[in-house]
């Protein structure tokens, strides 16, 4: 005589999956009565690791859509940042403009225009929480690969004008350095001081360029979002 076990029971909790297996209520007398129960475990196994799966595949769903959510509101409001820095960007290469021509008045010894030389650029930064969030948590790994992909694409874009931004303002402090230590630049200074704004416009200029690639990017994004 044979004591198989059977399973007859199942136990889902969202904090622990669990299998029930009990021994038969009546004793085995024949290999009919062992394959029957054989076929009853084997058919509750599969049946619990279909359940399983399919609490596993809901979980993963869910925690795709809730990162896809979060991620669509942070993109939305580092899209208004973006806005925010192409017109600083606007702003300081006027203000750059300016410095130059008072320096070049200075240097050929002609009147030096009454507008005062300043140089403030300042960087503006992007929120990446949700981005963060979602990597660490394994949600990009259960979105399609378009949607991650096209995720990852804008926060890439993000961190390289945020490394653009700091390399402007690296070269704007050297800049800024120079101008307050002179009061009444000598030539050479003025020169100095001409060829350091010269570096910052060109860093500007590669912001610009690197703000409207994302600037694209975002559109893309809304588009194939819809």
């Amino acid at each position: 005589m044979y004591n198989s076990p059977s399973v007859v029971g199942w136990c889902y909790d969202r904090r622990e999956l669990s299998l029930d297996v009990h021994p038969p209520h009546e004793p085995i007398h024949s290999w009919r009565d062992f394959l029957l129960h054989l076929l009853t475990i084997t058919i509750g196994l599969l049946i619990a690791v279909g359940i399983e799966g399919i609490v596993e595949w809901q979980h993963h769903r869910h925690l795709a859509h809730e990162a896809e959510a979060s991620l669509n509101v942070e993109i939305a409001t580092n899209r208004r940042q973006l806005a925010s820095i192409q017109q600083d960007l606007q702003t300081q290469k006027r203000i750059l403009t300016q410095d130059l021509k008072v320096l070049t008045a200075m240097r050929s010894g002609t009147s030096v225009p009454q507008d005062s030389m300043s140089i403030n650029y300042s960087l503006q930064t992007f929120d990446n929480v949700s981005w963060r969030t979602a990597q660490s948590t394994g949600a990009l790994a259960y979105m399609p690969y378009a949607d991650a992909r096209r995720f990852a694409d804008i926060y890439e874009g993000q961190e390289l004008l945020s490394r653009a931004q700091q390399a402007a303002l690296d070269d704007s402090v050297r800049a800024t350095a120079v101008l307050a230590t002179h009061e009444k630049p000598s030539a050479a200074e003025v020169g100095e001081l001409m060829s350091l704004i010269g570096v910052v416009q060109v860093r500007l200029q590669f912001v610009e360029a690197v703000a409207d690639s994302l600037d694209r990017t975002y559109k893309k994004n809304q588009a194939e979002s819809k």
